[in-house]
């Protein structure tokens, strides 16, 4: 699933989270800031490189959706499906930086366009898949790609893992 050489085509970071609130239109002279929340479940933070394909995205879902990554009210690891919990989705430029020198590069990852394009499909599949596997308890929300973003994060944790695909 690899397409440039061996290399990932999509970093994910997951966290396990009893809250989490993100801002999504910051405040104006006019409005207040809008957020979107979830209660318990999961963030996942994502980045797609260059490379990255629609094909990815199945086997990216199935496997974030069913790792058993979260501490259920027993004590037992379970999936966010079978918590079941919500989801919080980010995106997450910043996960394909490296350094050189004192300076981030970010020559790895896919241009914006694309990059908007595998997001709006990986966050619509998160949604089909969860909401059929947990039921209509759970959510799934979002951040808006290509924007700053303020993250507000409860976590009986922290309990945070790194993927590649």
């Amino acid at each position: 699933m690899t397409e440039r050489s061996g290399a990932p085509v999509a970093r994910t970071v997951l966290q396990q989270c009893v809250g989490a609130k993100l801002q999504v239109e910051p405040a104006t002279q006019n409005s207040e800031a809008q957020w979107v929340q979830i209660d318990r479940g999961m963030v996942i933070y994502i980045c797609f490189f260059k490379g990255a394909t629609l094909d990815i995205l199945p086997k990216m879902v199935s496997t974030l959706l069913n790792l058993r990554l979260c501490e259920s009210d027993s004590g037992k690891m379970v999936s966010v499906s079978e918590l079941p919990g919500s989801l919080l989705i980010v995106p997450q430029a910043t996960l394909g930086g490296k350094a050189k020198g004192k300076a981030m590069q970010y020559h790895n990852n896919i241009s914006k366009e694309d990059g908007l394009r595998l997001y709006g499909a990986f966050v619509l599949l998160c949604e089909t898949e969860l909401l059929a596997a947990a039921g209509a308890d759970v959510s799934v929300k979002h951040g808006m790609y290509g924007n700053r973003q303020v993250l507000k994060l409860d976590t009986n944790g922290p309990y945070t893992h790194l993927t590649e695909f």
